[in-house]
């Protein structure tokens, strides 16, 4: 007999394949803010001169930044298996969301690219031996606050830029 899956019953009942096809982009924003905050209380655990305790923090950061790249996206009209196609190539997402209004300073523009270029994403959730090489902390945090308050006013007005910079 086969054991119950709730999840594959609960997608089966909304007739959905993927975890997120029925996500609004404020939902999706909404959870990367919280990646966002999980981020900033992770990077005080690191310790200088050890760049695997510095993994959790570049994780939560890149996964952040996806999300609210996913949330313009959503936002501006692509649909769910598009983007889950781009997989967790950060450039390709950028590239997509400057096409549609997101305007991001060059040296942020050009992390974006390197973390993709470098699939810091991958190094950091597999390849411990490869920490060192991951980019400067403080250079992600830079590009994370950057992508979160540049986003903020696209998904939520004008009136909801506040929430994002808190």
């Amino acid at each position: 007999m086969e054991a119950y899956n709730g999840y594959d019953a609960v997608m089966s009942v909304a007739g959905v394949k993927y975890p997120g096809d029925l996500a609004t982009p404020r939902q999706v924003f909404d959870l990367a803010e919280e990646y966002r905050k999980a981020s900033h209380a992770l990077l005080q655990l690191g310790r200088p001169g050890k760049p695997l305790t510095r993994a959790p923090f570049r994780l939560t950061a890149v996964h952040a930044i996806e999300l609210y790249l996913n949330a313009l996206l959503l936002q501006r009209g692509h649909a769910p298996n598009q983007i889950r196609k781009l997989q967790h190539d950060l450039w390709a997402r950028t590239e997509l969301a400057t096409a549609t209004g997101l305007h991001l300073r060059r040296r942020t523009m050009e992390h974006l690219q390197s973390l993709s270029r470098s699939r810091e994403y991958l190094v950091t959730r597999y390849g411990p031996e490869l920490a060192a090489t991951t980019s400067q902390v403080n250079r992600l945090t830079a590009t994370l606050d950057e992508v979160a308050k540049k986003v903020a006013p696209l998904i939520l007005g004008a009136a909801g830029h506040a929430v994002a910079a808190s």
